[in-house]
């Protein structure tokens, strides 16, 4: 295993967290405390060895006998827990176990099972297998590792374990592990207090609006505050879409050949310069989708519209014009709230996706099997059989099952021969234009007739179909079988969660969130609003704090550039409105070089893989698959350009311009020249009350490096320091 040390793990994965302590008037908040409790790992007669025994006798808890014990690799112990109150349905997999060598290399143990040895202060034990969970990494080295437990992204301390020996250079942690994080040395005041209580869980909304949200803002922290999560939610479910204000671009189509009085030709004066720009280039829907993730209201539907992108790809570098990616973002703006089949029919039909996958030009003498097998790959249910909580199933070799072959991909690219554009006869058809606008329609001269034999799954639905039947009818029973598949709710839930809250969730929030696929309470499958709400609610995603430093998710580069502009009220370049939503178009683009140019994505696999491991250790960790020397470094300068700069106004390209606003900041730097005032009001709006000790000393000591005259540029420096961070740029 490649060595990491604990710091450095902390530096890279996570953010620390603390209790807000602004003061503020007091609000309502109807929903519970979404707080979990911290996980406490028995210790056994010595405090620092954790109470481990061999497997089958782990329902006899005895501290005495397990103080000098070691246990072999590969072998299964058992873990004693407690301080956890478990939902019904909660066991094994809601767990994970890791551990540290005294190299400082990084291990995830298996849980293999979950026992109530107590019910009074319920206490548990966890079967545990002694061996890197990922069958990758070298062998720990004999002696003594750290081991520990995580639940709802929450860690207990860590604990002694022999690993084949007792004994070795492994040093005991000098903080306790479960409070690196949480950051309860920061905590000066008395936070139940009555003038604090509308603020008693402000870190949970703040985590929740980046979340469900393209970044929160103090407007908003005020409405949830007031209505709660589940009543914001509810009014994002029927919430217009987009903004009145901010309207979908509505460029005509043009030829698919640019014509020559596209953009200037002086003998057509009327045509204006940009009619290239906002034609063959996808700056119309970029400027539009940033300007609504700034300032729209329905936020919840875009930000899933954004994550839903990110699964059913298509990408600008195939698709010529701004109003074929436009229709295919309305598909999926259209069914973010909707049901997963209909997103299936309606996103096989869209011509941008018939374009960007080939089916347009798919037919029986022709076929070709892009979207057949992407459909299955990426959209739908995956390379392997999966249980319900989102973990492979094996066969008897301990190998993944498939859950397709190429046969299988024959068979659906055969279904879906013989759709086109709809270039005649339908509302958006006009002479001379592909119509990108409507859905495709099927001739059936040119789709194969054949017998068909589709996906194989226990109950499977329509896995045969008889020869001879219209395409219309095979692709209805086709879409039939994919969407009856066991494994499209645990497939789907987990890449939403990946998007939304965690990289690396927990089996046990996987299958939680499948379940609410599989039925919504009212017996609907396939429903995203209820898919939405799970991942929103779970215990897995709420809380204060999460302490655990494997939880959380690399801030892609748009949603770091949304997050930072809506925390500082971002406007146009003069400062007067609102900002273009532009990027140095088409000199440069400020956020390209970050890795993740909205709608341009490389390939049909996204900006990044949702299977990318973080190398050297055994966590999931899709977007880090774009984090290189080169991307980090575009991430420090686009911050400083924001923090210090502006994307200034250049016409025509850049009408408007795009900057933040930092008065309130430096309103605070100047009333107060220690600059703690400046902190404080940072921590709670950029880091939801989280801000570590050592982080917060350095900043305020750069932040008093400056003179105490220049509040603005203290503020520009608290705020680009905390920005740049890796404890920001992780969302947590």
């Amino acid at each position: 295993m490649v060595s990491m040390k604990p710091h450095i793990i902390l530096r890279i994965f996570t953010a620390a967290f603390a209790v807000c302590l602004l003061v503020i008037p007091a609000f309502t908040q109807d929903d519970s405390d979404p707080n979990s409790p911290t996980p406490v790992l028995l210790s056994a007669k010595s405090p620092k060895r954790v109470l481990a025994v061999a497997a089958g006798k782990a329902a006899r808890i005895d501290p005495s006998t397990a103080s000098r014990e070691a246990f072999s690799p590969n072998s299964k112990i058992a873990l004693y827990v407690t301080n956890v109150n478990l939902m019904d349905g909660e066991g094994a997999n809601a767990f994970r176990v890791y551990a540290e060598d005294a190299k400082g290399r990084q291990y995830r143990f298996p849980v293999l099972g979950l026992q109530q040895i107590k019910a009074k202060n319920p206490t548990y034990a966890l079967t545990v297998e002694l061996r890197d969970e990922i069958g990758y990494w070298e062998t720990p080295a004999g002696g003594d590792i750290l081991i520990r437990v995580a639940w709802r992204g929450l860690t207990s301390d860590r604990l002694r374990l022999g690993y084949g020996t007792t004994g070795g250079t492994i040093k005991d942690d000098a903080v306790p592990f479960s409070s690196v994080l949480a950051n309860t040395s920061n905590v000066s005041k008395d936070v139940s207090a009555p003038e604090y209580v509308g603020y008693r869980w402000s870190g949970d909304r703040m985590r929740f609006l980046e979340q469900a949200a393209f970044g929160p803002t103090s407007a908003l922290d005020s409405r949830i505050r007031r209505v709660g999560l589940r009543t914001w939610l509810a009014e994002q479910f029927e919430a217009s879409y987009p903004s009145a204000a901010n309207p979908y671009p509505n460029n005509p189509q043009k030829p698919t050949n640019r014509p020559a009085d596209c953009d200037g030709d002086p003998v057509v004066p009327d045509v204006p310069a940009t009619c290239a720009r906002d034609t063959y280039t996808m700056y119309p829907v970029q400027a539009w989708f940033f300007k609504e993730a700034y300032y729209g209201e329905p936020q919840l539907r875009h930000r899933i519209s954004w994550a839903l992108s990110q699964i059913w790809v298509i990408s600008g570098f195939d698709t010529q014009q701004s109003r074929w990616m436009t229709e295919y973002h309305k598909i999926l703006s259209a069914n973010a709230f909707g049901n997963y089949r209909t997103l299936i029919k309606e996103m096989t039909l869209s011509p941008g996706m018939g374009n960007y996958l080939d089916m347009v030009r798919s037919t029986k003498n022709n076929p070709n099997e892009n979207y057949a097998r992407e459909v299955l790959q990426l959209f739908a249910v995956g390379l392997f059989m999966l249980n319900q909580d989102g973990t492979l199933q094996l066969d008897g070799q301990g190998d993944p099952i498939p859950t397709y072959d190429q046969n299988t991909v024959n068979n659906f690219t055969k279904v879906l021969t013989g759709w086109n554009f709809c270039n005649i006869g339908c509302p958006n058809s006009a002479p001379g234009l592909v119509n990108y606008i409507d859905p495709v329609v099927l001739n059936q001269n040119n789709h194969d007739i054949t017998a068909k034999t589709l996906l194989n799954y226990p109950g499977a639905v329509n896995q045969n179909i008889a020869a001879g039947l219209n395409g219309n009818t095979e692709l209805e029973l086709a879409i039939d079988n994919i969407f009856n598949h066991p494994n499209l709710g645990p497939f789907v839930g987990k890449l939403l969660i990946q998007h939304l809250v965690t990289s690396d969730p927990t089996p046990a929030y996987i299958g939680r969130v499948a379940a609410a696929f599989n039925n919504n309470g009212l017996g609907v499958r396939g429903d995203l609003k209820a898919v939405v709400k799970a991942i929103l609610l779970d215990p897995e995603a709420r809380g204060d704090v999460k302490t655990d430093p494997n939880f959380g998710k690399l801030r892609e580069p748009v949603q770091l550039l949304t997050n930072l502009a809506r925390t500082f009220n971002v406007t146009s370049a003069a400062g007067t409105g609102e900002s273009d939503g532009v990027f140095y178009f088409p000199t440069g683009n400020l956020i390209s070089t970050m890795g993740q140019s909205a709608f341009y994505s490389p390939t049909v696999f996204n900006y990044y893989s949702p299977d990318n491991v973080i190398p050297g250790t055994s966590l999931l960790g899709p977007e880090f698959g774009i984090m290189t020397t080169g991307t980090a470094i575009a991430r420090a300068n686009f911050t400083n350009t924001m923090v210090f700069n502006r994307i200034n106004a250049s016409l025509p390209n850049v009408p408007l311009g795009t900057s933040l606003v930092f008065t309130d900041m430096q309103d605070l730097a100047a009333a107060d020249a220690t600059g703690n005032q400046l902190l404080d009001a940072l921590n709670q709006k950029m880091m939801h009350g989280t801000m570590s000790a050592a982080m917060r000393g350095n900043i305020l000591t750069a932040v008093q490096n400056i003179a105490v005259t220049n509040p603005l540029a203290r503020a520009q420096q608290a705020v680009y320091l905390v920005a740049s961070s890796s404890q920001y740029q992780i969302q947590r």
